[in-house]
């Protein structure tokens, strides 16, 4: 433990005094800071078995074979190695999004990049490099801070690999992508990524995490990849907080309901909040 890990831990009494430690969705007193209470854990929908074999999407039955692929991958086979999501997007996920991004408490970006960790398995390279997904400067400027970029930071302290911040650029500027179906996605994407040239040497045959908050419809994380593979990358994966996947979860369900939504309509459909 180092010198700052060693203070630290010292002040930790005096923290918790001032400010006793509270779940940030429901503000309950919790243990320690930065956790969230018994409740709120449960709210949180956690990806499971069985899974696609390219995208570890939820197949949502349990007599699905092992090595079995989702319609999406099979009509249309994913750039990318894998995706590894620490929750499913819903209520609870939401609102820590929100509160991460927009709400401005960037002191949630160890929580949610534990969370991440969890679920980041040993078939990744032991060193791979943590790529955030790039704002433009503008709303970076806006924002002051690029989320993934605080996402990423995390996942290397946790030993998950090393940070390359400035890899991609978004060189164009983009409208708001919640809400977008995938096609006007793609189109507003197009040419918007590109690759930082100067860190060509760092890239050349390394694998890559592509690290983002909230996966929607997978057009941004896409052209990134297409960038990075493009750039010399050997592999790229992504790992994120939240994903959304096609269908409605049966607790999500019932939210949809009480706003009009029909539950034909999958959440990349409906307004993302929190997506980009």
């Amino acid at each position: 433990m180092g010198l700052g890990s060693h203070i630290a831990e010292g002040l930790r009494p005096v923290v918790d005094l001032l400010y006793p430690p509270r779940c940030p969705l429901c503000g309950d007193a919790v243990a320690d800071q930065g956790g969230l209470c018994v409740e709120c854990w449960s709210d949180l929908e956690v990806p499971g078995e069985p899974a696609c074999a390219s995208c570890n999407r939820p197949l949502g039955s349990g007599n699905v074979e092992t090595q079995s692929h989702c319609y999406a991958c099979k009509i249309d086979p994913p750039s990318h190695s894998g995706i590894y999501a620490a929750t499913l997007y819903s209520d609870a996920s939401r609102k820590l999004i929100l509160s991460f991004k927009h709400g401005r408490k960037i002191a949630l970006a160890p929580l949610l990049a534990r969370l991440i960790a969890a679920r980041l398995t040993t078939d990744i390279a032991s060193a791979p490099l943590l790529i955030p997904v790039p704002l433009h400067r503008w709303r970076l400027w806006h924002r002051g801070f690029n989320q993934a970029a605080l996402l990423a930071q995390e996942l290397a302290k946790l030993g998950k690999g090393d940070v390359l911040v400035d890899a991609l650029i978004r060189r164009k500027r983009t409208p708001s992508l919640g809400g977008l179906g995938q096609k006007e996605r793609e189109n507003a994407l197009r040419g918007a990524i590109t690759f930082n040239r100067s860190r060509t040497n760092r890239l050349a045959g390394r694998d890559v995490i592509l690290v983002d908050d909230v996966l929607t419809s997978g057009a941004t994380s896409n052209a990134c990849v297409d960038v990075l593979l493009n750039r010399g990358a050997r592999s790229v994966s992504i790992a994120c907080f939240a994903r959304v996947v096609d269908g409605v979860s049966e607790r999500s369900k019932a939210k949809l309901v009480s706003k009009n939504v029909p539950e034909t309509i999958t959440p990349e459909v409906v307004k993302t909040p929190g997506a980009t």
